[in-house]
């Protein structure tokens, strides 16, 4: 069986885990305090960052190489489009979501308001907080733009893409940080891709000392 290091509210590993979900793939889900920076977990890996995804006989590092390595290996369902104008937007909003959202959103929100308590670093930054909460409106707006044009985020099916977006959305859903109002459209196209199959064990996480709200595993919010 794989073996997955990871941190709930993480949306690197919530990613990993949707498209291993997705492809139907059995994993062990191991919580790795990652910040402690274990002997056994610098090992795995030296980044010592999650996730770190046990496959195949190998450990796979990065959550991008990772999710890329289940899809050249399990090919189905598939999570990337066949054509390379396709393959490249859905990298492209991955990085987008990985790199420039996770910048300027997941970590002034969640890692402020969580991940400084878990790993006992301190108090959360009223600045970054503030920033974090006027970036997401941004963010919010760009996918509106893409879904009045597109079924999905990156074409007319869903994909690695969906996947990144929400794996961000659904850590800061968890912590309310998400208005669900500013746009009905990627409200929709979250209910949408929260009512698979593939989303059941990220709805059922629970961090201890923080309480999602009600509507978070709510498949009708």
């Amino acid at each position: 069986m794989a073996r997955l290091f990871h941190v709930p509210l993480s949306p690197f590993c919530r990613k990993v885990r949707l498209s291993l979900a997705e492809k139907r793939i059995e994993v062990e889900l191991v919580e790795e305090r990652y910040w402690e920076a274990d002997a056994d977990f610098l090992r795995r890996n030296p980044a010592a960052k999650v996730p770190v995804l046990r496959l195949d006989g190998k450990m796979l590092a990065e959550s991008a190489a990772i999710c890329e390595y289940i899809e050249e290996t399990r090919p189905e369902p598939p999570l990337m489009p066949t054509d390379p104008e396709g393959r490249f937007e859905v990298r492209r909003l991955v990085g987008w979501f990985d790199d420039k959202f996770h910048h300027e959103v997941t970590s002034k929100l969640l890692y402020e308001r969580v991940n400084k308590k878990v790993t006992g670093r301190g108090y959360p930054d009223s600045r970054n907080v503030k920033d974090g909460a006027k970036a997401i409106k941004y963010h919010l707006d760009y996918m509106t733009w893409l879904l009045d044009h597109r079924r999905w985020l990156a074409g007319d099916s869903m994909t690695l893409a969906d996947f990144a977006a929400a794996a961000h959305l659904s850590s800061l859903d968890y912590i309310s940080d998400v208005d669900w109002n500013r746009s009905q459209a990627v409200k929709d196209w979250y209910a949408k891709i929260k009512s698979r199959p593939a989303f059941r064990s990220i709805l059922a996480d629970q961090i201890p000392g923080f309480r999602p709200p009600p509507h978070y595993a709510d498949l009708d919010f």
